[in-house]
């Protein structure tokens, strides 16, 4: 792998899981022009990327210190897990946060329940089901953060 050649103001993100959402975070943030890389341990999960995508792929699985030193995370602006796995997302993104000190550390979380854990550990979290949830009560006409109105 060749390493980035960036100053150190340029954003470089490193996003882990080329799922549909990892896939289309890194087309959209290298459209923009920004330094990506992502991370995947099937590299068939690569062919989701847009032909027109300029960052950089790494095989592998983002669990292994290895692998994160390979994708140079020190120097990452932002670290974004959005693996399948609650488990893979909160080991990843506590590696990005307490071994490499990164700040804006992002993991997906399906299980709204586990949110306190991460919130523990600074780590922001998109949760589908919390975010389909607000769009329903939304769309019911219900006022967005309103407990008595939750389902």
């Amino acid at each position: 792998m060749k390493p980035f050649k960036k100053n150190k103001k340029e954003a470089y993100s490193i996003i882990v899981g080329c799922g549909r959402l990892g896939a289309n975070l890194a087309n959209q943030l290298s459209e923009k022009g920004e330094s990506v890389l992502i991370i995947d341990a099937a590299k068939e999960a690569f062919r989701k990327l847009s032909p027109s995508f300029a960052g950089i792929t790494l095989v592998g699985d983002a669990t292994y210190l290895g692998v994160l030193h390979e994708a140079e995370i020190e120097k990452s602006s932002a670290v974004i897990s959005v693996t399948n796995y609650d488990n893979t997302n909160i080991l990843i993104a506590q590696a990005a946060k307490e071994l490499f000190g990164i700040e804006r550390v992002i993991a997906r979380l399906y299980d709204p329940e586990r949110e306190c854990v991460y919130r523990e550990f600074g780590i922001d979290t998109i949760s589908p089901a919390v975010l389909s949830m607000k769009e329903i009560d939304k769309l019911l006409g219900f006022e967005s953060g309103s407990e008595e109105n939750a389902i």
